[in-house]
């Protein structure tokens, strides 16, 4: 049995290779791994003696040969396929090793040329893949490190791979290649000036029961890349599996997680925050955000930025709750919340890398790609349009005001008061419709003066301003940019309200 080994990523190869020789196969290897396998006192054979041709220009000719493809792709139970091995003095390859040049590690370098791009675009690592992996009933191949262990151990069993796991490595082959030139081509035909295409690889990560309605069907994938406040990575602790809508509500909470530093806790329901604050610790910003809506948290989906304690989970566990997130939970904790078997608890990764992402919306035959809005400007003084100038208090709130209100359905309204919300208004079709609703949760809370109000779009009109005061607020925040705004911030300084502008908006439709 023969294998031919050629790899970029070396790690695990030496062992690898050093099993299959305890297991009787004979090496081929070429370039830079026949030198460490050498060097690590591994008999090979050399890819030139197996052709009877030298490695060429640079390398870049050396398996492009009859005798490897031959060696590949003959089938064992054709009799022409045999023949033509013998009459051509061509040996079996039973095992490709290989794993390609590194051409998307190369590309996203900062400082690339176009030169160093090609010089990574593998051209006998896919050939002999794809070889391989068509030819799977006779032939193992191998991309992935990660198969090493398995292939050995299946080896000392019987002897070879089982036809199965020929099957499985031959399409795991395809897949790689097929991002290899996935990205290949992206990259390319940028540099053409051809029009761009989108390719997309999302790996499954499981089927839903249903979608949005009980009559949908809906599956689950992630990308390839990993990126913090991510479900796809997210370790569930307890509880029911996950659904549909369970995705999107728990991935609209950890946006909002993702903007604060501070202890923070926030309760979502539909998508929509019905109670968000801050606190000197996770405890004090739970029972802030519980306060701020004890009625629609129920049934909800709770987020926080700390560790879960005992004596938080002790809290919560009176109240019937689908999902709670949490960067961790101690011991104790997981005691008193697993007792609820359909709690539903994650463990996602919230560290504080603020990676640039990718969002994706489907439309009827297309689809949207867009930034995801994690921009987020600081709220300072010096946005002030009107007479009075906030106080430090109000700036506070007006801090985290607006990095709640981008996260609500526009258009959208949110009352704070003491680092938390009294009010959230969200969806309406028009702005004062939401700040009505904002409010007058507010004032039911109890909430009648001293409040800060931010909005996620321009006010059009002074009606705005006008309702805000008749509830007792005394700041607001709002990107600006209507043709009326002077009619907003005239009636601001009639009632002695203090107003920022901060030139961006936050629209979530």
């Amino acid at each position: 049995m023969r294998a031919l080994v050629s790899v970029s990523d070396k790690t695990g190869v030496v062992d690898f290779c050093n099993n299959l020789r305890r297991l009787g196969w004979e090496i081929i290897a070429t370039g830079g791994t026949m030198k460490l396998l050498q060097d690590s006192g591994i008999e090979v054979i050399n890819i030139s003696d197996v052709t009877g041709f030298p490695e060429i220009c640079d390398g870049r000719v050396k398996t492009l040969h009859p005798k490897v493809h031959g060696g590949l792709l003959a089938r064992r139970d054709d009799e022409s396929h045999l023949q033509a091995l013998r009459d051509n003095a061509i040996e079996f390859i039973d095992m490709v090793c290989v794993n390609l040049y590194p051409f998307c590690q190369t590309i996203a370098k900062a400082d690339v040329t176009m030169a160093d791009a090609i010089e990574n675009i593998d051209i006998g690592g896919p050939s002999m893949l794809r070889s391989a992996a068509k030819n799977y009933r006779d032939v193992t191949v191998v991309c992935d490190p990660e198969d090493y262990k398995l292939i050995i151990e299946e080896i000392e069993k019987g002897g070879n791979t089982t036809v199965e796991t020929r099957l499985a490595l031959s399409a795991k082959a395809y897949t790689h290649t097929a991002e290899y030139d996935m990205c290949i081509a992206t990259y390319m035909r940028a540099q053409a000036g051809l029009r761009e295409k989108l390719f997309a690889s999302f790996d499954l990560v499981e089927s839903l029961r249903y979608g949005e309605n009980p009559h949908q069907s809906a599956k689950f994938y992630a990308s390839q890349e990993r990126v913090p406040y991510s479900l796809a990575t997210a370790k569930q602790l307890n509880g029911k599996e996950m659904s549909y809508n369970n995705i999107q509500d728990a991935n609209a909470a950890l946006n909002i997680v993702r903007e604060f530093s501070e202890p923070f806790c926030v309760g979502l329901k539909h998508m929509n925050p019905c109670g968000a604050a801050i606190g000197k610790d996770i405890r004090e910003a739970w029972e802030k955000a519980y306060e701020a809506d004890k009625v629609s948290i129920f049934g909800g989906i709770v987020a926080i930025n700390r560790e879960l304690t005992k004596e938080v989970a002790e809290l919560m566990k009176p109240i019937f709750l689908e999902i709670i997130m949490a960067p961790s939970f101690t011991d104790e904790a997981l005691e008193i919340l697993t007792t609820k078997k359909n709690l539903r608890l994650l463990q996602v990764d919230m560290s504080a890398a603020n990676i640039e992402q990718t969002q994706y919306v489907t439309v009827n035959g297309g689809l949207l790609v867009q930034k995801l809005d994690t921009e987020t400007k600081e709220i300072v003084a010096d946005m002030c349009v009107t007479e009075r100038k906030p106080t430090a208090k109000e700036l506070e709130d007006m801090n985290f005001g607006w990095r709640i209100v981008k996260h609500v359905k526009s258009n959208a309204i949110v009352a704070v008061k003491d680092g938390h919300t009294v009010g959230v208004g969200a969806g309406q079709m028009n702005r004062v419709g939401s700040a009505e609703i904002a409010l007058k949760q507010a004032q039911a809370a109890g909430f009648n003066e001293g409040v800060t109000l931010a909005s996620d779009g321009f006010f059009p009109f002074d009606d705005t301003v006008t309702l805000a005061q008749q509830y007792g607020v005394t700041a607001l925040v709002q990107p600006g940019g209507s043709v009326r705004d002077e009619d907003s911030v005239k009636r601001a300084n009639e009632f002695g309200m203090t107003m920022l502008v901060t030139g961006m908006r936050h629209f979530k439709h």
